[in-house]
């Protein structure tokens, strides 16, 4: 990273997506942005969180926290999701919606 002043730049990240959409009896909202380095431990330059929510429950999530990395909620369940692209990280996330 190039230096100012003898302080390290850093860069910030930009927005990609933020949506909120009513669907069924719940709300969706899905955030993606791109960073200037992959989420420990994600290998992708992105930094998301899609959520469905249905009476202030979480029944569908796909986030990548630090420390976790690419993963997925449905219900009380936790399981690992492996990224692609955001295309397909929002199409896998409404497929599960749908299920649900």
């Amino acid at each position: 990273m190039p230096l100012v002043w003898g302080i390290m730049r850093t860069m910030k990240a930009t927005l990609i997506t933020h949506r909120k959409l009513r669907h069924a009896q719940g709300k969706i909202e899905m955030v993606v942005w791109a960073v200037p380095k992959p989420i420990d431990p994600s290998l992708h330059a992105f930094k998301y969180r899609l959520v469905y929510i249905v009476d202030g429950v979480r029944v569908v999530v796909y986030d990548n926290e630090r420390g976790k990395g690419d993963h997925k909620h449905l219900g009380a369940l936790e399981l690992a999701y492996v990224f692609v692209d955001v295309p397909t990280l929002i199409k896998d996330f409404k497929k599960d919606v749908e299920k649900l």
